[in-house]
């Protein structure tokens, strides 16, 4: 089976990436490279992806509609993965314009691009639990209406649902959405408060929590999300939404502990305000793709930290 996958050189990408790889298929990454955070970062994701013969990189924007359409005529992809983003709440605020370009044009180009050819490649794509809105009940299910984002991140991932649905149902493509929840793990995203909040308290440094330390969110470790993708593309037809999270919710303020039993150090916390666009919770319902999917998240948040804790250390060596 041979792949496209946008965004591979980012954290849930690049361990896709390495997953398809071991699984003997073929895969074109594609990635810009962009700015957001280091591009030796993202260049040591790829770092043994980029030594298997099976592996591709291409270095395009994903707006590039040009470049998207001559690579998939060339590469005849059986799927696209299409995971490339401009992440976070936070900045897209600042920046909303740069968020709907990139999420949602960068989306559009890849479906124009998909339809072009025979057969079409299945169109397996990353959405975002921040499309429920802020909401105080859960859990969170794939029917719940999603017409409340509270930031441009939200709107943006929203929108590129909306585009996928329009090409299923004009051009009959297989398209699958998935809506992934608070991803962690080792690679994690120097952005991400988990790799935030660690480098903190390693250092023996505050660490900054917003609120009162009872928002919820349904970190999900990035290898079943992982797991999910891969079956979310070998099952891709017609058009589908998915939750991808772990089901289990947990309070702000008791990631940070658990993080620092992994640690091994204290955590010295400061309090501040809630941030603007920021939610109450995020927690997923994952009955429709344990069902439809297969779909079975394993890993506990302790032990899930423990790992990132195990990889961390071991970049430091």
């Amino acid at each position: 089976m041979k792949l496209i996958v946008t965004g591979g050189a980012g954290f849930i990408g690049s361990h896709l990436v390495d997953r398809l790889l071991a699984d003997g298929r073929e895969v074109v990454v594609v990635d810009d490279f962009d700015d957001y955070y280091s591009r030796a970062v993202k260049e040591s994701n790829l770092a043994e992806a980029s030594k298997n013969p099976r592996c591709r990189i291409v270095e395009m924007d994903v707006r590039d509609g040009v470049g998207a359409a001559a690579l998939v005529e060339s590469t005849r992809p059986d799927a696209i993965v299409h995971l490339a983003a401009r992440a976070g709440v936070r900045p897209s605020i600042a920046a909303p314009g740069l968020y709907a370009d990139v999420n949602v044009m960068g989306t559009v180009r890849w479906l124009e691009a998909a339809v072009r050819i025979e057969p079409r490649p299945r169109f397996v794509f990353a959405s975002s639990s921040s499309v429920y809105g802020d909401r105080a009940e859960g859990p969170f299910r794939e029917t719940d209406a999603v017409d409340a984002p509270v930031s441009p991140y939200a709107a943006s991932k929203r929108a590129a649902e909306l585009m996928a649905y329009t090409f299923h149902h004009i051009h009959g493509l297989a398209a699958t959405g998935l809506r992934f929840f608070t991803a962690y793990g080792p690679r994690n995203r120097p952005d991400l408060a988990v790799s935030l909040f660690a480098d903190r308290i390693e250092s023996g440094r505050p660490l900054v929590m917003f609120g009162d330390g009872t928002t919820r969110r349904d970190y999900t470790f990035v290898g079943d999300i992982v797991d999910g993708v891969v079956r979310a593309v070998d099952r891709c037809s017609g058009w589908r939404i998915y939750n991808l999270g772990n089901a289990h919710p947990v309070e702000l303020r008791k990631m940070i502990a658990t993080l620092a039993e992994a640690l091994g150090k204290p955590a010295i916390i400061e309090r501040a305000p809630e941030q603007p666009g920021d939610v109450r919770q995020t927690f997923a319902d994952v009955s429709l793709a344990e069902r439809e999917l297969g779909y079975a998240p394993a890993t506990s948040l302790r032990e899930g930290l423990d790992r990132f804790v195990a990889w961390r250390r071991s970049t430091r060596t």
